[in-house]
C-alpha cells in the first residue's frame, strides 16, 4: 500500500505522520480517516481551496490537475507549482505532503 508522509503542521499534525493508504483514495479522505482534520469546506467537490496541500515528493506520480482544479488553486493561499487540492489528488504511489499554515477560509466550523 502507498504511504502518505505528512510533514508537521502546528495545529493539525504537530509531529507529522506516516499513513498507509489504499490506492485510489483521495489525499483528503486519507487525512480525515487518520484524524488529521484538514479543512474541506465544500465537501470535497472542488469548489473551494480549503483542502490545499503542497506535494513535496511524488508529484510526478499524480494524474494532472484539470482546469476546474487549476482555477480553484489560483485562489489558494501560498500557491506553489506543486500545489494540489487534496480532495482531487488520488494516491497511487507514496507521497510527501505539506499542509499550508493558512487557508482562505474566514470561518472554521467546530
Amino acid at each position: 500500500m502507498p504511504k502518505i508522509i505528512v510533514l508537521p503542521h502546528e495545529e493539525l499534525c504537530p509531529d507529522g505522520n506516516v499513513i498507509e493508504v489504499e490506492k485510489g483514495t483521495s489525499v483528503c479522505n486519507a487525512l480525515l480517516k487518520n484524524d488529521i482534520d484538514i479543512e474541506h469546506a465544500c465537501d470535497q467537490v472542488c469548489a473551494c481551496t480549503t483542502c490545499h496541500v503542497i506535494i513535496k515528493e511524488g508529484f510526478d506520480t499524480l494524474e494532472p490537475s484539470d482546469e476546474n482544479e487549476d482555477d480553484m488553486l489560483d485562489k489558494a493561499w501560498g500557491l506553489t507549482p506543486e500545489s494540489r487540492l487534496s480532495c482531487q489528488t488520488i494516491v497511487e504511489e507514496d507521497l510527501t505532503i505539506e499542509i499550508p499554515k493558512y487557508t482562505i477560509n474566514l470561518a472554521k466550523e467546530g
